[in-house]
């Protein structure tokens, strides 16, 4: 199943205001947590951070730290020693932002302590691969991507479906992260621009980054990467479809009844024989045959139109259409209803056969 996560910075805030986040989160779905162990600089941030990850952990939560070699470092500790890490911080993960040789993941991988290993996506070598010639347990690896807090520095999408892509074909568990517009805070200093994975998802609404992500079929697991997302965005969240995309749409007045039930109560799908200039989904002109359609908002047609053809149409009456590019309308074809600007470039990634369906 897929899942959605949160992150928690001690650094940045009270126990008692992370703890009402945790519990916020888990009320709508959530149930994985990042964190960052090398942003940690001081005892007193350390216990704020076991605290909240001891009530995370109670609530079902699985949490992941990020951390590098240096730390291990700096914490006295070595590779061998997660279980340590495992237990002063309820971890489930232990997220390797940077990377040992391939042996010590693979090792790691095989603890008896059964702490997962999260790998860094987004850096596109060898990695994964190299980690699993030394034998690694692949039970215990997954994987999880960047995120950037820096304007222009996101991942471009051709690198994202590659990487990610190399991991899914090691059949390995993968995250990427989504941004909050309302989150300030991430492992170091406040975040301006958010933290998202793609460049292309600063600053859209966070339910339309997770719809993206989840539709490229690679991406298993989404995290809001910066703290505090608000509660519409977790509430939002929490209500998407997490298998099939659903497009937000905008109603155009005159709309009937009927329109609205193809609309909304169908489930949809683009069809084979695919056409440059609009998607069809075209069992409803079967199974509403017998109902009026009289023309209506019958203006000529443009990128994310909703459409269905009218009573001047016998032939094709009902059939529900989304528009690609423009073109003319005989008058035949009603404008039921418009894609949502934001989302519209969903469109184009709708693949032959699929299955589709729309909100409000």
């Amino acid at each position: 199943m897929k899942r959605l996560g949160i992150s928690v910075y001690p650094q940045h805030s009270s126990v008692e205001e992370m703890k009402n986040y945790i519990q916020l989160a888990h009320n709508n779905g959530f149930d994985r947590i990042f964190t960052c162990l090398m942003s940690l600089n001081d005892a007193a941030e350390k216990q704020k951070l076991q605290e909240v990850t001891h009530f995370a952990k109670n609530l079902g939560f699985d949490i992941s730290a990020d951390i590098a070699p240096p730390v291990f470092e700096e914490m006295g500790l070595t590779y061998r020693d997660i279980n340590v890490l495992k237990k002063e911080f309820n971890l489930a993960a232990l997220r390797l932002d940077m990377g040992f040789s391939g042996q010590e993941e693979a090792l790691m991988s095989l603890d008896p302590c059964d702490l997962k290993v999260e790998l860094n996506i987004s850096n596109g070598t060898k990695y994964v691969e190299n980690i699993l010639s030394y034998k690694a347990n692949p039970a215990n690896i997954i994987g999880c991507h960047n995120f950037y807090p820096k304007k222009y520095t996101g991942l471009a999408r051709a690198h994202f479906l590659e990487t990610s892509q190399t991991f899914k074909n090691q059949h390995i568990r993968t995250a990427a992260m989504i941004s909050s517009n309302t989150g300030k805070f991430g492992p170091w200093e406040v975040t301006e621009y958010g933290l998202p994975t793609l460049e292309e998802h600063r600053g859209l609404p966070i339910t339309v980054q997770a719809k993206d992500l989840w539709h490229t079929g690679l991406i298993d697991d989404l995290i809001i990467g910066n703290m505090f997302a608000s509660e519409e965005e977790l509430i939002a969240l929490g209500k998407l479809n997490r298998d099939v995309l659903e497009i937000a749409v905008d109603v155009l007045d005159n709309t009937s009844a009927i329109e609205k039930t193809i609309i909304f109560d169908e489930a949809h799908f683009n069809r084979g024989d695919v056409s440059a200039y609009m998607m069809r989904s075209t069992q409803s002109r079967v199974k509403y045959k017998a109902e009026n359609f009289p023309p209506h908002n019958a203006e000529n047609l443009v990128l994310g139109d909703i459409t269905i053809d009218n009573d001047g149409d016998v032939r094709y009456k009902g059939e529900l259409n989304v528009v690609l590019q423009a073109m003319p309308n005989a008058g035949l074809t009603n404008i039921v209803a418009r894609v949502k600007p934001q989302e519209q470039f969903l469109l184009a990634q709708i693949e032959p056969w699929e299955t589709f369906k729309f909100s409000l």
